[in-house]
């Protein structure tokens, strides 16, 4: 009942094709202008995954964490919130701060990784380059670079809606409107809404710990101002307010998950707003393009960093970041010449605020703060003991981190009859500073004391890093038929920056001396974390790649071929100081070195579509000495080893005035085995995930119902260490939901 309900509404919303205005477009005919940094996907010494906007529909893909695995070794697992967007690939990634991938809609880049975790709505086409592409695109580009392209209004006219249900209570709509205004001037305006109770519990309170609201909108306006040049304007929001970070201490001695229970809050607030205006002019011999962005990012993290039912210490983070960037690209536009070229000029500047404030409380003041100090204290008095006044106290941290960077490219493609020889340089320059504040305040009583004393601890300062940065790329492709072959070796590198996470514990310890010179003791504190393990250097790679697509079966089959080797100094990876520490730090783990495999194949006939996805990566250490141990010869944490997708969809033709044709679809998805830790010690087992769904079709009207993780395996996505206590994020559980899509 209602299947036919729903089915009847969208039919009654859509005119008889014989009606339709000439200017709608079937959505599977459109054609997206391609991005200026790009040959044709065939011809691009690079291997690649496209999406377009039926795949990306039919597949489920709402975010860019869907993504992962139906790209081979790409792996952006789902824990924490929408700020945790830690990208994995040919065991390149970190926890925190620098990405390992390049992200860009429509042509902008979005340069806070925090806003990389967003929903996805009327998106007509995803590219996912893999290996680097820092020729072209720079700084963070070391992994691949990841192009999301939107609907534009030239390309579908009419109204589009969307909508979903699952369990949990979790729901999504979306409601768009394409129009053309005159011939040359078209806008859209696109609206989103997403929502979740949440899978999670927290028994503390009895309250999900990982519900979520997340708005949208979107704003798009094209004018063709002339044969030659045209205008697009794009405005976006997007909002979100979610419990999060819905961890569970895991006992390894007995292999055991615990339930979540954690006492103070924990949640994550965001907004993002972006502005991109793109001049586009072409002629016979050149195109041309200039891109101008601002983006704004404003968002909040509380958590309960202890994730324990007593009262440890709590975090506040909140971040206000403004970044403007400007593009501008020229390439030739000769396709009767052997010589094919692009060059372009890039600059950003970015003004970071950040507060950080840690409140330890009574447990925390107890075990990790007095304790140690009344060890130190009964070296010279067995009966002395100190406490404080306060029941709590902050540890505040405040900076000011501005950004700014500068760059020129050149790449040219000589075509020699079945041959194509690329090369290219590119010069990056980058400048960052941190100007920090740190300062606490705490009474100390003492039983020789007559009075309580006042201990203040304070630690200011600026520190400046700044990089420059040849990165060239060479490639060679043989064309044969529609086939090809290619070999590329390319340089890349992520940013360096400074560690904010390690401020609480520098101060800590600074606060536990001063409190001890009242005493005339002064303790060592060369095993704590210092003001030097702030700064952290870029990270650098040469990627040395050999591929091949073949298209096969009278084009029914399509396969994609990949072997490659990288060579990684100076990796970015998260690490914990020794011991109770509250905070954490980006470390250069020396040198590592990852080789794989990647395999990609679709088979499409008149009835069935099968897609496969297969990526093998095995990276590890060559030198890496944390001055405690030596982890060469060990695999890179986090990194997954092996990542596997499998979909199969056959489509049975009904033909009817009701209904068109019914879709079966089966999915299966694979990852792992992942390592927790450099020591290789704790790990995730290989874990599979099976997912199905059935869709009803007709016109342009679609009905499915869908199941995700139908065995309702238990996998974990996370794992890491807080105050010595070991804890994990588990994977989402069995999914069961309904949608429906239509355009009229």
């Amino acid at each position: 009942m209602t299947l036919s309900l729903l089915l009847g509404i969208c039919a009654t919303l859509l005119p008889p094709s014989a009606d339709l205005p000439d200017s709608i477009h079937t959505l599977d005919e459109i054609e997206i202008v391609a991005p200026i940094k790009q040959q044709g996907l065939f011809e691009q010494q690079a291997s690649s995954s496209v999406f377009g906007l039926r795949q990306i529909e039919n597949q489920r893909i709402e975010s860019p964490k869907d993504l992962s695995l139906v790209t081979p070794n790409f792996f952006q697992p789902d824990y924490g919130s929408k700020m945790t967007s830690s990208l994995y690939i040919r065991g390149l990634g970190a926890r925190i701060d620098q990405p390992s991938m390049a992200l860009y809609i429509d042509n902008i880049p979005v340069l806070n990784k925090n806003g990389y975790d967003f929903d996805f709505y009327d998106i007509a086409k995803i590219e996912v380059l893999r290996g680097p592409q820092g020729t072209l695109y720079g700084r963070n580009s070391v992994g691949g670079v990841i192009n999301v392209f939107t609907l534009s209004p030239f390309s579908f006219e009419g109204t589009r809606f969307a909508a979903s249900y699952a369990n949990e209570n979790t729901f999504d709509v979306s409601l768009s409107a394409y129009k053309k205004i005159t011939k040359k001037v078209a806008m859209s305006i696109s609206l989103n809404h997403r929502q979740s109770d949440g899978f999670f519990t927290n028994i503390y309170d009895g309250e999900k710990a990982d519900n979520f609201i997340s708005d949208g909108a979107r704003l798009r306006y094209v004018h063709l101002i002339n044969q030659n040049l045209t205008a697009d304007y794009t405005l976006s929001f997007n909002s979100v307010k979610q419990n999060g970070f819905a961890y569970s201490q895991y006992d390894l001695q007995n292999n055991k998950i615990l339930p979540i229970n954690h006492n103070d809050p924990c949640f994550y607030d965001r907004l993002v707003i972006a502005n991109g205006l793109t001049f586009r002019y072409h002629n016979s011999n050149i195109i041309a393009e200039s891109t101008t962005s601002f983006q704004y990012l404003n968002d909040r993290m509380t958590l309960d960093q202890d994730f324990l039912p007593q009262s440890y210490f709590t975090i506040t983070q909140k971040q206000n970041e403004k970044a403007l960037t400007q593009e501008i690209v020229i390439k030739s536009n000769r396709e009767d010449t052997h010589w094919q070229w692009i060059s372009g000029v890039f600059g950003f500047y970015k003004s970071l605020k950040m507060s950080a404030p840690v409140t330890f409380k009574q447990t925390g003041i107890d075990s990790l703060i007095l304790a140690n100090a009344n060890k130190g204290i009964h070296i010279i008095d067995p009966q002395g003991e100190i406490s404080l006044q306060e029941d709590n106290f902050v540890i505040h941290s405040d900076f000011s981190l501005p950004n700014f960077g500068l760059s020129a490219y050149h790449q040219s493609s000589v075509n020699f009859k079945k041959w194509v020889f690329t090369a290219g340089l590119r010069l990056d320059y980058e400048y960052v500073f941190i100007n920090y504040y740190n300062f606490s305040k705490i009474f100390v009583n003492y039983t020789a004391w007559q009075n309580v004393k006042e201990v203040n601890t304070k630690m200011s300062g600026t520190a400046s890093i700044n990089f420059t940065e040849l990165l060239p790329k060479f490639s060679t492709m043989f064309l044969f038929g529609k086939n090809n072959i290619y070999f590329s070796l390319a340089r890349g590198y992520k940013a360096g920056g400074f560690n904010t996470q390690i401020f609480s514990d520098i101060l800590q310890s600074k606060m536990q001396a001063d409190l001890m010179k009242q005493f005339g003791v002064y303790p060592d504190q060369s095993t704590n974390s210092t003001i030097t393990d702030v700064p952290y250097k870029p990270e650098f790679s040469w990627n040395y790649e050999i591929g091949t697509t073949l298209n096969l079966l009278n084009n029914k089959l399509i396969t994609n071929i990949v072997l490659f080797y990288i060579d990684c100094t100076n990796q970015q990876l998260t690490v914990f100081p020794p011991g109770k520490s509250t905070g954490r730090k980006m470390s250069n783990a020396g040198h590592t070195r990852s080789y794989g495999a990647e395999f990609s194949a679709k088979y499409s006939i008149k009835k069935f579509n099968i897609i496969a996805n297969y990526g093998y990566t095995n990276a590890k250490f060559l030198k890496f000495n944390d001055g405690n141990n030596d982890y060469a010869g060990n695999f890179v944490p986090y990194a997954p080893q092996n990542t596997i997708s499998l979909i199969g969809e056959y489509n049975l033709f009904i033909n009817s005035s009701f209904l068109e044709k019914i879709v079966f679809q089966a999915n299966g998805q694979g990852v792992g085995k992942i390592f927790w830790n450099e020591d290789n010690v704790i790990s995730q087992p290989f874990y599979g995930l099976l997912g199905a769904q059935i869709s009803f079709v007709q016109h342009r009207a679609r009905i499915s119902l869908w199941g995700k993780n139908l065995t309702n395996t238990d996998y974990n996505t996370f794992y890491f260490k807080s105050i010595g206590n070991s804890f994990v994020q588990r994977g989402k559980p069995i999914q069961i939901g309904i949608s429906a899509n239509c355009e009229f």
